[in-house]
């Protein structure tokens, strides 16, 4: 079977993305790991659908999949992408999309070469924690911003060895069975706070992950290390911004904004 595809990327962090509105197209595991292998399929770090809508309230359905062929609730940069893509194929109006995710309702607006999404409210907050793995003792923060993620904070992100120490903490017994993605921040006086993120299904550091840039952002705000909205810089070299409200004990209202771009099209066959 022949599939026409789109490569895109936000801030680095890349995707292949189908447009799948008529609901024909059911890939499988192997088949989405084998498209999103960098030496023998088309290369990316997930796989989006571009679906048709759950609900007469969203216009369009989000599925996501890692690069393992596992699908997961959301992205915040896959989100971004998934907007563009939206409107490249006339879902939406001319500046806002809805959508349906694993993880809930999206909505997300467009100015200029900019996406801004409004994310789901934050779940499972656990503030002020403690981890040790073989190496390392850890501080940290964890919260569900749409997918899991483990939030510390270094003196210098780029002497971090994300891969070694970030699948330890992603297989680390206090996250099983699912795991966690896990995220390395660096806050500076001066410009953005730095992060670096390795990511669970992709089981390597990414170039951004935007559900990491919103948890580093809200534990940085409500540790007094930041002010929104937070700017924070990601490995691939873009700045992302994230607000959020404080609603008694929740988090909600959450937006990351930030580009989205396309990398090229062609057609993959399946």
């Amino acid at each position: 079977m022949e599939i026409e595809f789109t490569k895109m990327h936000g801030a680095g962090n890349d995707f292949v993305m189908i447009e799948n509105l008529n609901g024909q197209i059911e890939l499988t595991r192997e088949q989405v790991a084998r498209l999103c292998d960098r030496r023998f399929g088309i290369g990316s770090d997930g796989l989006i659908l571009l679906n048709p809508p759950a609900n007469d309230q969203v216009h369009a359905t989000m599925l996501y999949y890692n690069a393992d062929g596992g699908r997961v609730d959301m992205c915040g940069n896959g989100a971004r992408c998934f907007t563009f893509f939206a409107l490249q194929n006339k879902i939406g109006s001319e500046s806002e999309v809805s959508f349906m995710t694993d993880a809930g309702p999206m909505k997300a607006t467009v100015e200029g070469d900019q996406f801004t999404i409004n994310m789901t409210p934050v779940k499972d907050l656990r503030r002020d924690q403690t981890l040790a793995t073989d190496n390392n003792e850890y501080a940290y923060d964890f919260m569900n911003t749409g997918v899991e993620h483990f939030v510390t904070f270094v003196e210098d992100v780029s002497k971090v060895e994300i891969r070694e120490e970030g699948s330890a903490i992603r297989y680390h017994e206090a996250f099983a069975p699912k795991g966690t993605n896990a995220n390395f921040a660096e806050f500076t006086d001066e410009g953005p706070i730095k992060v670096r993120t390795y990511e669970r299904g992709v089981e390597d550091e990414t170039l951004a992950c935007g559900t990491g840039v919103t948890a580093v952002a809200i534990i940085a705000c409500l540790k007094g290390l930041a002010t929104q909205p937070v700017s924070v810089l990601v490995a691939g070299g873009d700045t992302l911004k994230v607000t959020f409200e404080e609603n008694g004990d929740s988090l909600e209202n959450v937006t990351l904004t930030g580009p989205a771009k396309v990398a090229y099209k062609g057609q993959v066959t399946v």
